[in-house]
This record gives C-alpha cells, sequence and structure tokens, in this order.
C-alpha cells in the first residue's frame, strides 16, 4: 500500500511537471505568432517571381506609339543598390546596347514602380537601371528577331549580367517568357515634342522650378570660395539665401530635367548631401 501510493505520487510530480512544460511551450508558440506585426511580412505577397496563370490577349500586345514625357518627379536621382551606385543618363537620345533580357510577373503585379506608378504584368512595360525615367525602346530577340516597343518606368534589373527587366506581356510578345531570359538589342526611341503633346506652359514650369542646396553654414565667408569654384567650373548660376541663421549657398533655379541632370552629375563629381529645393516666394 505505501508502495503504490509512492508510486502513485512520484506519477502525479512528473506528470504535473510534464503538463507544466507543454503549458509553458504553447504559451511561447502564442506569443511568437502575435509578435508578429506588419513590418516583419514580406512587401510582396509571394517569395518567387512566377507567371500568371493566363497569357496575355491580343489588346494587351498591340504595338505602343511612343510620345513625348516629361521626366518624372519620382525615380531621376541617383540611387545605391547593394552597395552599387547608380548615376541617371542625362537622356535616352543615342542610347543602344546588346545584352540579356529577363523578365518580371506576377510577385510584382500591382506594387509601384520607381516612377509611383502601379506595376501591370500585362502592360508592355521595362525595368532599366540608368535610362531616365520614362523613356521608350524597342527590344529585339536576336534569337527570332521578334520586336516589341515598351516604355521603361522602373528601376532593374539588378542581376551582374542583365540589362533589362520586361514585364511578362513584353517577354511574351518577344517569345522568352518560357526560356526567361535571352540575348536581347535595345534601342531608345526618342519622340519629339509636337501639337499633340507640346512643352508644358510656361506657369506650369515656374511652379516646378527647383533650387539644388550644396552647402550651409552659418558663416557665410564659408561658402565664398565653394561659390566660386562651383561658378567657374561648371559656368552654374550660385547663391546664397540666409533662413533660420544658416547661409545656404544654391544653385539653379533648374527646371525638373535639369536638376534631375546636375544632381546626377555634382554627386557624380563627388557633391554629397545636395538635394532639391522648390522654388517659392520665400526664396
Amino acid at each position: 500500500m505505501v508502495v503504490n501510493e509512492i508510486i502513485s505520487l512520484r506519477l502525479t510530480s512528473t506528470l504535473g511537471r510534464a503538463a507544466r512544460l507543454v503549458g509553458l511551450l504553447l504559451i511561447g508558440l502564442t506569443m511568437a505568432a502575435c509578435s508578429s506585426t506588419p513590418s516583419s511580412v514580406e512587401r510582396y505577397r509571394i517569395a518567387q517571381d512566377i507567371a500568371p496563370a493566363r497569357t496575355p490577349i491580343p489588346a494587351e500586345l498591340h504595338q505602343l506609339e511612343p510620345r513625348f514625357e516629361p521626366p518624372s518627379r519620382i525615380g531621376n536621382l541617383p540611387y545605391q543598390i547593394n552597395g552599387v551606385q547608380y548615376f541617371i543618363k542625362d537622356s535616352s537620345e543615342g542610347y543602344s546596347e546588346t545584352g540579356i533580357a529577363s523578365w518580371y510577373g506576377q510577385k510584382f503585379h500591382g506594387h509601384r514602380t520607381s516612377m509611383g506608378e502601379f506595376f501591370d504584368m500585362y502592360s508592355l512595360t521595362a525595368a532599366h537601371k540608368t535610362l531616365p525615367l520614362p523613356s521608350w525602346v524597342r527590344v529585339t530577340n536576336l534569337s527570332n528577331n521578334k520586336e516589341i516597343v515598351v516604355r521603361v518606368n522602373d528601376r532593374g534589373p539588378f542581376h551582374p549580367d542583365r540589362v533589362i527587366d520586361l514585364s511578362y506581356a513584353a517577354a511574351y510578345a518577344l517569345g522568352i517568357d518560357q526560356s526567361g531570359t535571352a540575348q536581347v538589342h535595345i534601342e531608345a526611341i526618342t519622340p519629339a515634342q509636337n501639337a499633340m503633346y507640346p512643352y508644358i506652359a510656361e506657369s506650369e514650369v515656374q511652379e516646378n522650378l527647383q533650387y539644388i542646396q550644396v552647402a550651409a553654414t552659418q558663416n557665410i565667408a564659408n561658402l565664398q570660395p565653394l561659390k566660386q569654384r562651383l561658378e567657374e567650373n561648371y559656368a552654374l548660376s550660385a547663391t546664397t539665401k540666409a533662413e533660420n541663421g544658416l547661409n545656404r549657398l544654391l544653385l539653379g533655379p533648374f527646371n525638373e530635367q535639369q536638376t534631375m541632370q546636375w544632381i546626377n552629375r555634382l554627386q557624380a563629381d563627388g557633391f554629397n548631401g545636395i538635394f532639391r529645393v522648390p522654388v517659392t516666394a520665400t526664396n
């Protein structure tokens, strides 16, 4: 009887510890599940890019007619990816290149491109590392001579041996949707401004004028050597403006395209920390 009681007590104690361990494990799992916040969720809904469930319809493959567009206010400044610095070309005019094209599709569908538009894998668009946004290019598949005109509205591809990322529809039109990559020739198309696509109205240009701030200091005398060097080396108009106890060295004013070009050039020449400042009534 005594032996049975001892065995019963030991069994109860062992089961109690096991129950407590199971309980702690369940609590831990519950806390881990609850600690998942939106910031830890992947940006894209799927991990690996895949082709869509359907192929493009004929209307989606209709050849585009390139049109003049002013430079985008988003996506045209120098940037860095994986430790590599990229500088945007001043213009797409004369651009021609041969290399490997790839495509992107369902993973990125519905997400914003580098110039702020929503990516549509059924539209004839593409991503390029350094062409101005937007740009128009003709892409020819060198294995079958199929060609398509696409609008570049995104940045990429950032794989070292690829020169352009095509939307799924563009890849389908060129016959590379199955192979995934192909050797292509890319040639820029630069539509001229004409009566159908006139220059931006003068009032709108004035609203979009911008300065480029190069430096700021409390002592205005410290800006004079840099101001003189910028004016001599670049033949630019450099001015100093006092604001909130600081003297700012400003270049310009420029329109959007000029701002993009000068930020690219100045950063390439080692002027880090520069940024655009909208022209307002106060400056």
